[in-house]
Order: structure tokens, then sequence, then C-alpha cells
């Protein structure tokens, strides 16, 4: 309840603070919607060319990029952590966050979320909707939980992975650069993993596992059969990655020493 009402009051100053600019935040909102639709026009161009991407039809692969958006839609909004080192550990404002009693990557989280990335979140199931006409694909009474749950999986595989390399920032005093490599490396997950060489599949799937957060847990509702083992491990290794960051977080914190004079 403390987390939720805390959660409540980050809201309620994030909307007065957005509504005060409307314009701004509308912007924000079809800057993103924009991107995205630029990935989606990508797609669109490719099944130009071809009738299949790896042995996938153009609905599968658009429904395995909603997928992908939804969960990133709701990464972006919660773990927006993108200036921690410039801002916490550089001007010092990590000092504060630790004098409070709440648990300090949850202040982070609150205090840089981003509910407007949730837009994607919405965007990407109106492609999975529009799509799931022509997959041909019969639709159970649970999986709707199930999808819920691979979702909520691939967005700790997120976090897990950006938490971890943002606590890099504990042992460094440079900025690294990866964090925009990984994001690049992300993108890939939106893509069946089958129309990449072996090292790349590899390194999506168990190094950065980038696949579980949309084409495996998407597969799941497309091939069954031939994919529906990788999906079910979305889970695990949902849990696996996020308790790896956490770890690695905690560990740079007990590190931390103060911004210093």
């Amino acid at each position: 309840m403390f987390y939720a009402s805390l959660f409540m009051d980050y809201l309620k100053n994030y909307m007065k603070t957005r509504m005060t600019y409307r314009s701004d935040f509308w912007v924000e909102v079809i800057s993103d919607l924009l991107f995205q639709g630029v990935n989606l026009f990508f797609i669109l161009v490719v099944f130009l060319h071809t009738d299949m991407l790896g042995g996938w039809t153009q609905a599968q692969v658009l429904f395995i990029y909603g997928f992908f958006m939804v969960p990133y839609g709701i990464f972006g909004c919660f773990f927006n952590l993108w200036g921690f080192a410039e801002r916490y550990l550089v001007k010092g404002e990590m000092d504060r966050v630790l004098t409070r009693p709440a648990y300090n990557l949850v202040q982070l989280m609150l205090e840089n979320m981003d509910p407007a990335s949730l837009m994607g979140s919405v965007a990407g199931l109106v492609i999975m909707g529009a799509t799931w006409p022509y997959l041909g694909v019969d639709l159970s009474w649970y999986d709707p939980l199930v999808f819920v749950l691979l979702v909520a999986s691939s967005v700790l595989i997120y976090g897990g992975v950006y938490i971890g390399l943002t606590s890099i920032s504990f042992f460094v005093d440079a900025p690294t650069g990866i964090l925009p490599l990984i994001w690049n490396i992300q993108n890939y997950g939106r893509y069946p993993v089958n129309v990449y060489n072996k090292t790349m599949t590899v390194l999506l799937t168990w190094i950065l596992p980038f696949a579980f957060v949309g084409f495996y847990p998407a597969s799941y509702f497309l091939d069954r059969a031939n994919w529906g083992g990788m999906a079910l491990l979305t889970p695990v290794v949902g849990i696996a990655f996020c308790a790896l960051g956490l770890s690695v977080w905690n560990f740079g914190v007990r590190r931390y020493r103060g911004a210093g004079s």
C-alpha cells in the first residue's frame, strides 16, 4: 500500500506537470508513434518484395512486432534511467534518494516514469488485433492470461538487462556508451530469430535475451507446436535476468560513497 500510494502521488505530479505544457506532451506521444510507424513501414516494404520472411507471413511478422511494442512501452514508462549517471551520480542526487525510506530503485523509477510511452503499448495491441483475423489460429480461454504473463516476463527481461547495465555507472567514472549499443541490439527481438545466423540467434536468446521480449512469446500464439516450449521459458528468463540486474544494482549501491565535493 505504501508503494501504491507513492506511485499515485508521483503520477499526479507527473500529470500536473505535463498538463501545464500539454503541447509538449502530445508532441512526445506523436513522435513516439511516428517512430514506431517508420518501423512498421519498413516491415511492409520488405513484404513488397517477398511473401515469406524466414517461413513467416506478413501477418505473423506484424503480430510479432505488435507484441514487441507492448512490453517495450511498459518498459519505457517505468525504466526511464537513461540519464542516471549524469543526474544522480555526477550531480549528486543519489545522496538525496538514499536518505529516503522507499527502496532507492523504486524512487528512481517513479521520478523518471514516462506514461506517454504507454501509447506504444496501445499501438502494439492495435496491431496485434488487426492482424489476428489473418493468422488462422484459435484463441483458448486461458490465452489472455498467458499473454499477460508473457508480457510481464518480457518487461522483467528489459528491466533486468538495463538495470544491470545502468549499474555499471557505480563502478566507472566515465560513460561507457554501452546503453545505445544495447538499445540497437534489442530491436532485433522484433523479428523471427530464424532469419539471423547462429551467432546472432545465440546472442538474442541466451546472452542479451531480447528474442524473449518479442519473437519467442509472440510465437506461442502463432506456432505453439514448434515454438511453444521456448515461449514458456520467457518467465524463467525474466526472473533470472531481473534477479541478476537487481543483484548488480544493490552491489553498486552498497559500493556508492556519495558524490563528494
